[in-house]
């Protein structure tokens, strides 16, 4: 279902780009801001080798790594008074992990299986 259209890995360059670039709309510090670009280029990165090379396995446990760490850097980075920057972090590390996991071979079966077949 997911893995066959490729939709994830879109979706993780959306995400990713969209997190590089929150910076420009919402308030942030320094350690926020690189949090933000550094991270978000490494999802959409990732999407984009998901792209060219379907066949590396490697690169949908790493996009759910750099989700979960987008997730945690409000904490880790100390940047959890910036609410806009906080919340971007939070959802796009969510929705990242989320999309990574869906994307994993064993749990793309899964979904392929329970979709009905015509």
């Amino acid at each position: 279902m997911f893995t066959e259209s490729r939709t994830q890995d879109y979706l993780a360059i959306v995400l990713g780009v969209f997190a590089a670039l929150s910076p420009l709309w919402v308030e942030t510090n320094d350690n926020g801001q690189w949090s933000l670009i550094v991270l978000g280029v490494l999802i959409a990165l990732t999407g984009l080798a998901q792209i060219y090379r379907p066949a590396v396995q490697a690169t949908d446990y790493a996009m759910g790594l750099f989700g979960a760490l987008l997730f945690i850097s409000p904490w880790a980075m100390d940047f959890t008074d910036y609410r806009g920057a906080s919340w971007t972090a939070w959802v796009v590390g969510v929705v990242t992990v989320v999309v990574a996991i869906a994307a994993l071979p064993a749990m793309s079966a899964r979904l392929h299986d329970m979709a009905p077949h015509h």
